[in-house]
Order: C-alpha cells, then structure tokens, then sequence
C-alpha cells in the first residue's frame, strides 16, 4: 500500500527543525558581532586605564613602601622599581601586564594590600546584589506606576507622579542618601544607618542583610526611577492610541487586560533596550550608595582605590564593569529579539 501520509508528516516534522535551527544560528551571529565589538572596546579600555597609570605622578616604589619609604635609602626604591619593571618602555609594562591578566594575576593592591583578584572575589558579590535588586524593584515599580499613569493621563496621579520624578531627576544620589539616612535611619530609627550586619552580630544571617539592605536599595532605585518611569508612561501612552488596543477596547474588555495585556505589551519592546544601556547609570549610583551606606561593595573600594592611586584596583574594576555592561547590552539585545518575533536575530 502507498504510505501516502508519509509526505504531510515529513514536512510538518522537519518545518519546526529548520526555523529553530535558524534562530540558533541568529543567535549566533548576535553574539559574534557583539564580541567583535566587545573586544576592541575592552582593548581600547585596558590601554586608556594603563596610560592614566604610567602618566600619574605618583611613583609605585614610594607608594608600596609607604611610610618607610622617607627613611628608605633609594637603591632599596631602585631594587623595587627594577623588580616591577616600572623602568622598562611602556610598551613592554603594557604587554606584560596583560600577559598577567590572561593568566588571571590582576596584580597587587596597594591601597587593600592583598591581591586584586582577592579583592573582586570578597567585594563584588555584594555588589551585584545590590544592583540586582534595585534593578528588580525599578523595573516592577515604573511599569505598574507608568502603566497606570499612561492609563489616567491628565490624572491627579499622573501630574503629581511626573512632578515628583521630574524633581528626583535634579537631586544626587549621594543627596538622597543622606536624606534617607537622617530620616528613616536617625530621625525614625526604622533602618540601620549603614553596613550590612549589626555591630554586635556574631555572624551574617539573610534577614540581618535583608534588614540593611532595605534603605540603600530604596535610595538607588528612587534615583534611577524617574527615567524608566516616565519612558513607560510615554510609551504606554502611545500604544493606547494603536489600532489593536483601540480595537481591543472596542470589543469591550476590560481596562486591565487592555492596558497591561495590549498596550504595556507593546511598549515592552523599547524599554528593553533602555535597561541595556541605562545599565551604567545604575552601577555608577551603586558606588556612590555603597560609599554612603558603609556597604563592603566594590564602590567603597573604588573610592578608596582612586583616592589611593591604586591602579591595578582601579583598572581591574573598570575592565570588569566594562565587561558586565557589554554582556548587559547583549542580553538585551537577545531579549528584544526574543519579546519581539518580527526581529530577525540574524538581520
């Protein structure tokens, strides 16, 4: 007997198998232009780092042997100098230190007095945590809060939540943290003023940190709101006035699906890439709050690597945020093209 099924069952089989092929192909593409562009900008980075370090006045021998180094005779100065290689042409400290990077020796901190990699290891965890969920709480908070001013535009909400974002804009983050902490922390006493445990902590359990954290979490995503905010309300805003939400509303239903099943939906699509490059923004107010809050990030360190003159600190740490905002960027575009089916990974 002729398998006559057999054709319709092969091309619906085989159909899916080719368009899933082709996104993973695009996807790859995505990534390999992304680190085609990663690379030159790392590059371009690592020198610009290396040559503030070479034209700082400071000299390192004087700096690693601290105070010592008044009483220190100069062929002792000389024979750290000449163990560094700081002597040697720029070019050749240059190559050598990126030889060590690949290896993973970011070299020594003079300011902490331990090895960078210790450093990044110990601090940036805290980090990261802090900017994970501020950044968490900013997203949530401007899309339901833009969504619904959008939806009563015009509204008592809507001018009184554009007036109060538009002057957040104008305050420092490092303002608003004071502010915070004389109110909430001094004033009312409801949050601990700084640090991450209570000074008689034996230990560091979750909710202690949790407890700690409320504050500086608070105060970074209340800078950081007011763009994303005012973003949704605009484009939430506009995508009520599109032919589909129109039409939605016109079949009768109800305000809630309209708006957040139809016109937020739409404006997810842009204010994806605005989390992707407003990603930097976040992590410079992360330092300024972790330096206000006496928190054991990376920004205390930061601060305290600038004021110190510790290049090898302060050059890994900007590599290393460098890489976290290009990985950032690729993430969004990926997730742009994965919230929108009309964008070709590969094009």
């Amino acid at each position: 007997m002729e398998p006559r099924h057999l054709g319709p069952v092969v091309t619906t089989r085989t159909a899916p198998l080719r368009r899933r092929s082709g996104r993973l192909t695009g996807a790859a593409v995505v990534v390999r232009r992304r680190l085609l562009v990663a690379v030159p900008v790392l590059v371009a980075t690592s020198v610009g780092m290396f040559a503030l370090g070479a034209a700082s006045p400071v000299d390192p021998a004087k700096q690693y042997a601290g105070a010592a180094a008044f009483t220190t005779s100069e062929e002792n100065l000389a024979q750290i100098r000449a163990n560094w290689g700081v002597d040697d042409p720029l070019p050749v400290q240059y190559l050598r230190w990126i030889g060590n990077l690949l290896r993973g020796d970011l070299g020594w901190s003079t300011s902490r007095h331990e090895p960078v990699t210790a450093v990044l290891a110990e601090r940036a965890g805290w980090t990261l945590l802090l900017i994970g969920v501020t950044l968490a709480v900013v997203l949530l908070a401007s899309l339901l809060l833009g969504a619904l001013a959008a939806y009563r535009r015009g509204g008592v909400f809507d001018r009184g939540l554009r007036a109060a974002a538009y002057a957040i804009e104008s305050m420092p983050v490092f303002w608003i943290g004071l502010a915070a902490i004389a109110v909430f922390a001094l004033a009312l006493g409801w949050f601990p003023a700084g640090g991450l445990t209570d000074v008689t902590a034996s230990g560091t359990s979750w909710s202690d940190v949790a407890h700690h954290l409320i504050l500086p979490v608070a105060v970074l995503a209340v800078s950081q709101a007011p763009w994303f905010l005012l973003f949704v309300r605009d484009a939430v805003a506009e995508s009520l006035r599109d032919d589909h939400v129109l039409a939605a509303r016109a079949r009768g239903l109800p305000g809630r699906t309209v708006l957040f099943g139809h016109a937020l939906r739409t404006a997810l699509l842009p204010f994806l890439t605005l989390v992707g490059t407003h990603l930097p923004e976040l992590v410079g107010g992360a330092v300024l709050v972790e330096t206000v809050f006496s928190l054991p990030g990376l920004g205390a360190v930061t601060v305290e690597a600038a004021l110190g003159s510790d290049f090898p600190l302060l050059a890994a740490i900007t590599l290393v945020t460098t890489a976290v905002v290009l990985t950032a960027n690729l993430a969004t575009d990926l997730a742009y093209a994965a919230a929108d089916p009309r964008v070709r990974l590969d094009g």
